[in-house]
């Protein structure tokens, strides 16, 4: 016998079976509570007054606990090497600062292939992704010294009622930043050893840049509304707030380690932790966004205001007062500033990007040839300018059972663009959620990653080498 349904009817069983949730479904559903969202939420049900007073209340306990996290994976004491950053004003910082399971050591680790260290567990949490200090809510969270840099030139507060930036300051690139112009190389520093600010750039850097070119600055240093920074009622700032301009986070063209969360990633879980990463060097850079591959710098400024400003969702964007800058009299006056950028002097290289033999110590030269040799990493940094404009997937899901981590569903993040390496010192912490604290951490990750065996010493060569960039 055949059941013959009319076409209401089967629209109606294809609806019910739509609501049915696949086995992937349930799994995912019993592992994360509520069901995964795409929109953010646009309409609160409680009065400003009342979340400001529950975030703050909660606010301790939230810190209490990233910190708490950030030390079971970390050794976050103060330990400066003998190499300045750019400006000379700050030690880099040395050693390998992520923890072993208890047990473990780097050469065996080192030596096991990535189903063992997945069985045993031993992949270390540092090399896990790290969450954001409040990961089920994100956003923008700036270091104190930017806080109170901006509050200090433009009576602008950039701190948030319900979280704080967790790493400590010697782990972070030093402030402010110098930055060095493509078209002035001979000046060095433009900003005197100043914060660019709205009340500042114009007195700073008249003579320095085109009138497009300052048009541009303007632009890069002007505050423009962002999900937890602006006017409505669901922000995380004490008081109405113009908002973040582009250089809050990539100050004077560089970084201070701000985070935030991808926009381009859903459910909320799912979002990895982004650091701010340098303009230095945008001019050779052909590949723009960590997931979204954005192909001219022109396509990220425009895109930007829609996604990372307002966690990728254009909904609230409307709602709190999206900025779209016309392509052709904002957009590129603002990329105009940016291409020219400039990655700071390297005394000990050559035009080619390789060092000047009679200028380097042997270390450094030994790390230059394991850059270019076993260690493979030209592979994807090629000089001069080490970086290959493309994306890679270091596949880290052979290593590690995914988990729940403060809010964050520790998934692997896929492929992630490229960063140059050209100033990498400057620029710490390091990879796209800055899990890895120091250059030493990066090569131990990269050790065990990708099966490069190196002994100790090479890995000190490799550090030396890559603090010459």
């Amino acid at each position: 016998m055949k059941l013959k349904l009319s076409a209401p009817t089967i629209c109606l069983v294809a609806i019910s079976l739509a609501s049915v949730p696949t086995l992937a479904q349930e799994k995912d559903s019993d592992r994360t509570g509520p069901a995964p969202k795409t929109y953010m939420p646009v309409v609160g049900d409680e009065s400003f007054e009342t979340v400001k007073d529950k975030d703050a209340e909660q606010k301790p306990t939230v810190m209490q606990q990233q910190q708490e996290l950030l030390k079971r994976r970390y050794d976050l004491s103060d330990q400066p090497g003998d190499v300045k950053m750019s400006a000379g004003r700050k030690a880099v910082q040395q050693g390998v600062r992520v923890k072993l399971s208890e047990g473990a050591t780097w050469a065996e680790l080192s030596q096991m292939a990535p189903q063992e260290i997945r069985e045993k567990n031993l992949f270390p949490e540092g090399f896990r992704p790290l969450p954001h200090a409040k990961h089920p809510t994100g956003g923008m969270v700036f270091p104190k010294v930017q806080i109170d840099a901006i509050m200090k030139a433009e009576y602008r507060d950039l701190k948030r009622f319900d979280v704080d930036f967790d790493l400590p300051d010697h782990l972070t690139p030093e402030f402010p930043p110098p930055l060095f112009l493509t078209t002035r190389p001979e000046l060095g520093d433009v900003t005197n050893g100043e914060v660019l600010t709205i009340k500042n750039y114009f007195r700073l850097l008249k003579g320095k840049l085109t009138p497009v070119q300052m048009e541009g600055m303007r632009l890069l240093l002007t505050p423009n509304p962002q999900q937890q920074s602006n006017q409505t009622d669901d922000r995380k700032v004490a008081e109405p707030s113009l908002g973040v301009s582009c250089l809050d986070c990539h100050v004077n063209g560089h970084t201070n380690a701000t985070f935030h969360l991808n926009p381009d990633t859903r459910p909320q879980q799912n979002r990895f932790r982004i650091d701010t990463v340098s303009l230095r060097g945008l001019f050779n850079q052909q590949i723009h966004g960590s997931k979204r591959s954005l192909r001219s710098v022109e396509d990220f400024t425009e895109f930007e205001q829609r996604t990372a400003y307002f966690d990728g969702d254009h909904v609230t964007a409307a709602k709190k007062g999206v900025f779209l800058p016309n392509r052709s009299d904002q957009v590129s006056m603002m990329a105009q500033m940016q291409n020219i950028i400039d990655f700071p002097p390297t005394p000990k290289l050559d035009v080619y990007g390789k060092l000047i033999a009679e200028k380097a110590t042997e270390q450094e030269l030994k790390g230059q040839e394991l850059f270019f040799g076993k260690a493979m990493c030209a592979t994807c940094h090629p000089a001069p300018f080490y970086l290959d404009d493309k994306m890679h997937d270091l596949n880290l899901g052979q290593f590690y059972e995914p988990k729940m981590v403060h809010g964050h569903y520790d998934v692997p993040a896929g492929p992630i663009k490229t960063f140059t390496l050209r100033g990498i010192k400057d620029s710490p912490p390091y990879l796209h959620d800055g899990r890895l604290l120091t250059l030493d951490d990066t090569v131990a990750f990269f050790n065990v990653v990708l099966g490069l065996k190196l002994t100790d010493e090479e890995s000190q060569a490799l550090v030396a080498f890559m603090r010459c960039l």
